[in-house]
């Protein structure tokens, strides 16, 4: 387990779902209502794994909103993997004799929640260190975690720990050494006959970035005015240039020209994100979805090309009329917002889902920002201590250290806006993140019970919620990121179980989903190196909540309320679907017919 599980990682669980609670209630925070009392029995033990591993991962707690551990970096110490082992079998052990004498059945499932969240870190970690070389990519984690710290959604009063941790990464606070040589030391103590080094591919982006993240650290201090930085800073771009010079010369050569995991690491991917389904009937559901899907498609296209007197009226065509309807950079954050505005309207005057009385926040990302993550996409707000921020919707206009040939026009056209805001934004995932923080369930709940099959697929079927009340064109693409969903979940696993090659996957995001080369490329690098297994996550989440609603439906006939059972879906958290779903069938479904 590479990386700190809280917020944003990949974990799985098993676990009771929770009650419904009101959504967005109006109270103050010291007015809301009180936990229940097994939410306190079970913080107690969840304490212990967030205290244990901070103490190896202290950037994992500070994203998490553990302001005691802002400005610690994440512990590189050779032993440290063996440490960390012993120590989470040491808590597993405790849990399971917890497990058997606590009565309460939401503590026993937390506590199962935990005891699986540490299974899945030692299994990552024995996996990769028989298998793999440790190669760190220092420069965007640094980038990243001080971004966290130097961002408008942090309280003001945290952004100084930002000079501490910069002067920790570069060995220039006491009695500390640069993270680069401490990130070279870990990766020789991992060489060892058969293992794997990292996708060429992956180590030659990375380099290739590297003054982009420079730059961007240098901005973030700037514009935030941290005034004692400035020989941190240029310790920074002395050692993350040397650092691209060391990986140019050290870990290239021993880098791979296949992208392709064992198959032991990607079942384990898999498994982390939530999909329980065998990879092959994935495909099948998902070849059968494309097809129908790119149908939708060419039926729209002619009622498209109508509207707007265009004489071509085939898919591929519309799309590029569609696409040369842009909006210029400058302009991009207040037409969103206008978007999102109508999509908020059409929430209310339908009864969809509970809306909050907060705006939503937006904003343009920097340079480096859309280096590291070129799409659109929602940066949550820390879920501890929460003292009101908000998630983001961060717009990118396109990937910085990208070529010509790898442009992008996916994103920055009137059409896409409609889907991309449903899924980002209001009902998706800006939505999700309120939620989870408005309602206080416990820690084990907001922190490990995470996987991405339940976040993503709630956000695609967000989309599907909002498409009806679209303009056509914003339909036609919501469509096509459907589309695209439905291609991730065969193209990942074809990719990485040696089925297709990526000039055969290329064709299919290019020639049948219609995306940019740009879109195309990083695709495909997220399928073979960036988030094997992830990707599939999306369509496979999407349809087990639409078989969900389905059922509701065919269970309630008229009594069915499409805002009370959204509602529900929200309340109960970041848990696995199959969760969810025993508690629409046990309690909500109930409910509703005692009505």
């Amino acid at each position: 387990m590479k990386r700190f599980v809280a917020a944003i990682a990949l974990a799985t669980a098993s676990t009771f779902a929770l009650s419904p609670a009101p959504l967005f209630a109006q109270e103050s925070a010291a007015e809301a209502p009180e936990a229940p009392d097994w939410v306190e029995t079970s913080n107690a033990y969840t304490e212990k794994v967030i205290r244990m591993q901070a103490e190896f991962f202290p950037t994992g707690a500070s994203f998490a909103g553990y302001e005691e551990y802002d400005g610690l970096v994440d512990d590189m110490s050779l032993d440290r993997d063996e440490r960390y082992v012993a120590a989470a079998k040491s808590l597993i052990e405790e849990f399971r004799v917890a497990r058997e004498q606590e009565t309460n059945a939401f503590v026993q499932q937390d506590l199962q929640i935990l005891i699986d969240s540490l299974e899945m870190g030692i299994a990552e970690f024995e996996l990769e260190n028989r298998l793999t070389l440790e190669f760190a990519q220092i420069p965007q984690s640094m980038f990243g975690n001080i971004g966290q710290l130097l961002s408008d959604q942090t309280a003001q009063n945290r952004r100084g720990k930002a000079l501490e941790l910069l002067q920790r990464y570069t060995g220039t606070w006491p009695d500390t050494e640069p993270m680069t040589e401490l990130a070279k030391a870990r990766f020789e103590a991992s060489r060892g006959e058969g293992k794997i080094g990292p996708y060429r591919v992956e180590v030659e982006e990375s380099i290739q970035k590297i003054p982009t993240f420079v730059s961007g650290i240098r901005d973030l201090f700037a514009k935030y005015e941290i005034e004692g930085a400035d020989n941190a800073l240029d310790a920074m771009e002395r050692q993350l240039t040397d650092y691209g010079k060391w990986t140019r010369t050290t870990v290239l050569p021993l880098s791979r020209d296949s992208a392709r995991l064992p198959e032991e690491l990607y079942a384990l991917n898999l498994k982390r994100v939530g999909i329980d389904q065998d990879p092959r009937q994935l495909m099948r559901e998902a070849r059968r979805g494309l097809y129908e899907l790119r149908a939708q498609m060419e039926a729209l296209a002619p009622q498209i090309a109508e509207k707007y007197g265009w004489p071509e009226t085939d898919m591929a065509s519309v799309m590029l009329r569609l696409k040369q309807m842009t909006v210029p950079d400058d302009e991009i954050e207040d037409f969103y917002r206008e978007v999102n505005r109508k999509l908020e309207a059409e929430i209310r005057r339908n009864d969809i889902v509970s809306l909050p009385d907060s705006e939503l926040q937006m904003r343009v990302a920097s340079q480096a920002e859309s280096a590291a993550q070129p799409a659109p996409h929602m940066r949550p707000p820390r879920l501890i201590g929460n003292t009101g921020e908000q998630g983001t919707f961060v717009l990118t206009v396109g990937n910085p250290t990208a070529g010509p040939e790898d442009r992008y026009d996916d994103f920055n056209f009137p059409a896409a806006s409609w889907t991309l805001s449903a899924h980002e934004a209001r009902p998706g995932h800006e939505m999700q993140f309120a939620a989870l923080v408005e309602q206080g369930v416990s820690l084990a709940r907001m922190l490990y019970a995470f996987n991405s099959v339940n976040v993503e697929g709630w956000a695609l079927y967000a989309e599907a919620e909002m498409l009806p009340h679209e303009p056509i064109e914003g339909q036609f693409i919501a469509l096509q990121f459907r589309l695209l969903r439905a291609a991730r979940a065969f193209l990942d696993p074809s990719l990485n179980l040696g089925m297709m090659n990526r000039d055969e996957a290329e064709r299919v995001l290019r020639e049948e989903a219609l995306f940019s080369p740009g879109m195309t490329k990083q695709e495909l690098d997220r399928y073979q190196f960036r988030m094997p297994g992830q990707a599939g996550s999306y369509y496979y989440g999407y349809r087990k909540l639409i078989d969900l609603r389905v059922e509701t439906e065919l269970a309630l006939g008229e009594r069915f309320d499409e805002m009370a059972f959204n509602d529900f879906l929200l309340s109960q958290g970041i848990i696995p679907l199959d969760l969810i779903a025993k508690a629409v069938r046990e309690e909500f479904i109930p409910a509703q017919l005692a009505r």
